[in-house]
């Protein structure tokens, strides 16, 4: 046994005898460690003796000893834990009227969408139902050199899925005409100039809060710059700035950009324009003149909201109320472009809808519910702290609802073949739910049957085991193959219960286990485990997307008729 999982199972038998009394039990550990780790699945005898050996020295600590180890090893256990609670809607909008409510989700088509576009798309959404307004959907088009209808598209995909409504359906780039007109409109107050130095030139004066010369010249100037824009200058070499504050402590006021030149085709209108406006230009003018009246946004676009404020008052528009939240992203699931990139470029991630990443294909695929989604995020509701959430707190929404419709079926890992002789019937039925109605299935048997390497590693002469929906079986033999009969025992207590699947109808298929893509900082290589296991042929007569609760395994998602994806415990 590697040494990191020996520190793991310390760390879960000092935690686990600290919260009962001092003591804690070889099954229990287990437990939790086929739990976390699925891997050792096939390994449990391997483990069970170094968790027998650690579970004893830990129980024959003190108290007192067993705390000090962990204040000094495992400081981490003693901190608050974290809890997802569900709540009851989201909080009251400032000057919110009844009927009068506009929000909007402005995503940039620059990428596919993942879970933090999920928390603002269904805020915003959400405050909208709340109050009975109109929501809009606002494609941020205005940047060629990032933007895509790939992009465009699967974001579309992704909002339909997870069951967002819209009132209203536009791209920002359909009002350029305005944005140009807006843009004379705050040269001729003075509020706006051509800026033509350099770059480096630039950044400099705005570190040193010093304005520049461009900054000097007159409307009749600036006009002339601004329409030599369009056609003399090339990208880069001048840009329209705002007349802000450049001894500002907020470096956004210091005289941001509000248009560049991009000299690149952009996806739905072509070379019509080369000259586009900055995100905050953009947003701006757009929620003003679409009547938004409470604009959500996640935290990192706080500092903007003086300058929105700002060219809005300058140009005598009216401002939307601005609010802000926490970006939400998963331990171990990077939701930044500039690091899943490079991986599907590299090969560690197959596509967008690799089930380790959390985009919402990829969260789709792995068999996670939009329904669990949104009341994940309604439950963070509008903190503005970092939001870094453990996996399992999404899972434990979305267990709630593929438990009750999620049919059960047997299936086997690392599997050994077992004959049972005196076996007198050859079919079974077996319920594909144990509570709700969802009718039964009848599985063809004979006496040859595969069972898992992780039961069948532990069997011995003599033992009894119960093969679910067959009945008792003494095991007779052990070798590579295992052999035992059929046995009527009354009132037997504590036989283990195992799930089977017959040889002559057994289906192989290829289990895929997604774990956290990064440890730290660190990509993890083993982040994505791939079984081949056999299930039942009732397996085949599933739709692609259904979810399975695999007996004894977890809930899993049919991708094909030859693969699953693991989704959660």
């Amino acid at each position: 046994m590697d040494e990191e999982l020996k520190k793991e199972i310390r760390k879960m038998s000092l935690q686990n005898a600290f919260e009962h009394g001092g003591k804690t039990q070889d099954k229990i550990i287990l437990g939790k460690i086929l739990g976390t780790k699925p891997e050792y699945r096939n390994k449990v005898k391997e483990i069970s003796k170094d968790i027998s050996e650690i579970v004893s020295t830990i129980n024959q600590l003190s108290s007192e000893e067993q705390e000090k180890e962990i204040r000094e090893c495992f400081p981490e256990i003693l901190q608050p834990k974290e809890k997802i609670e569900e709540r009851e809607g989201l909080p009251e909008l400032k000057d919110a009227v009844q009927g009068k409510v506009v929000t909007r989700f402005p995503p940039e088509p620059n990428g596919y969408p993942h879970i933090g576009h999920a928390k603002a798309a269904i805020i915003n959404s959400e405050y909208a139902k709340m109050y009975g307004g109109k929501f809009i959907l606002r494609m941020d088009d205005t940047n060629p050199e990032a933007e895509r209808m790939e992009y465009h598209a699967a974001i579309k995909v992704g909002l339909e899925w997870l069951g967002i409504k819209f009132d209203k359906v536009k791209n920002t780039s359909d009002d350029m005409e305005i944005f140009y007109e807006k843009c004379r409109e705050l040269i001729n107050s003075g509020k706006a100039y051509v800026c033509t130095c350099k770059r480096e030139d630039i950044s400099r004066n705005r570190r040193e809060r010093k304005s520049c010369k461009c900054s000097m010249n007159d409307i009749d100037k600036n006009n002339q710059n601004w329409g030599k824009m369009n056609s003399k200058y090339k990208a880069g070499e001048a840009i329209v700035r705002f007349r802000g504050d450049m001894k500002a402590d907020n470096a956004v006021m210091r005289d941001p950009v509000l248009f560049r030149i991009i000299d690149e085709k952009h996806y739905t209108l072509g070379e019509k324009f080369r000259i586009w406006p900055s995100y905050d230009m953009a947003v701006a003018i757009e929620d003003s003149i679409d009547g938004v009246t409470h604009a959500f946004r996640s935290k990192e676009f706080e500092l903007r909201k003086e300058l929105i404020d700002e060219i809005l008052d300058a140009l005598n528009m009216r401002k939307p109320h601005q609010g802000f939240f926490s970006r939400l992203e998963f331990k171990g699931m990077p939701i930044s472009k500039r690091i899943i990139k490079p991986l599907i470029e590299e090969g560690k991630v197959s596509w967008y809808d690799d089930p380790r990443l959390p985009t919402l294909e990829a969260l789709r695929r792995r068999g996670i519910k939009p329904e669990a989604i949104r009341k994940f995020i309604m439950s963070l509701g509008l903190t503005k702290a970092n939001t870094l959430a453990p996996f399992d707190s999404l899972e434990a929404f979305n267990r709630k609802f593929v438990d009750a419709e999620s049919i059960r079926l047997f299936m086997v890992s690392d599997a050994k073949k077992l004959l049972v002789k005196n076996l007198s019937i050859s079919y079974v039925e077996i319920p594909n739910h144990p509570v709700n109605d969802m009718g039964k299935r009848k599985i063809e048997i004979d006496e040859n049957f595969y069972v898992s390497g992780e039961d069948g590693n532990n069997f011995k002469e003599g033992d009894l085991i119960r093969l679910l929906g067959v009945g008792n079986i003494m095991i007779k033999k052990i070798g590579s193959e295992f052999e035992g009969e059929l046995v009527d025992v009354q009132n037997a207590k504590d036989i283990p219960k195992i799930q089977w699947v017959p040889q002559k109808t057994a289906h192989g298929i290829k289990m895929i286990i997604p774990k956290a893509l990064f440890i730290g900082d660190e990509f993890n290589e083993e982040s994505l485990e791939e079984l081949d296991v056999y299930t039942e042929p009732h397996y085949l007569q599933l739709k692609e997307g259904e979810e399975i609760q695999f007996v004894r395994f977890g809930y899993c998602r049919k991708d094909s008729q030859n693969q699953a994806i693991f989704t959660h415990k």
